[in-house]
């Protein structure tokens, strides 16, 4: 059975893909493909793919990864019936009361004032001067 998948290339932390057809029991590092159809670069979400030969190999039953699916769609190849498309997952926070936006406003300010202010030493020099006189006696 063949796949439409996408085969990572590009150098370490630069991933770039390669939409290729390829049986379904090989790898997509092992380099044996069927067809290069198209390209992806995640960095700058363009895409590049062969329309007729993409619809060729749906046509003829070829298994699309989700993915590919997605690219396809964007791309305006028309999908068979038979293709079922990933439904988007919805997230959930786990604490979301801890979220900076969810806070209440005065708290945030109440904190800064007391950042900001300086620590009085009015009191202290009293007492510096205080022994200062007994040692001077």
């Amino acid at each position: 059975m063949l796949v439409i998948r996408m085969q990572r290339t590009g150098r370490k932390g630069h991933a770039q893909f390669r939409v290729v057809v390829q049986d379904s029991r090989r790898t997509p590092t092992s380099g044996k493909i069927v067809a290069a159809i198209g390209s992806y670069n995640p960095h700058t979400k363009t895409a590049t793919v062969d329309k007729e030969k993409a619809s060729f190999y749906l046509e003829h039953g070829a298994q699309p990864t989700d993915r590919v699916v997605r690219i396809l769609k964007a791309e305006g190849v028309k999908l068979p019936d038979w293709v079922k498309q990933a439904t988007k997952k919805q997230g959930t926070l786990r604490n979301p009361e801890k979220l900076r936006k969810n806070r209440p406003a005065e708290a945030a300010t109440e904190e800064t004032p007391e950042a900001e202010a300086p620590a009085e030493t009015p009191a202290e020099e009293p007492a510096a001067a205080e022994v200062a006189e007994e040692t001077a006696a």
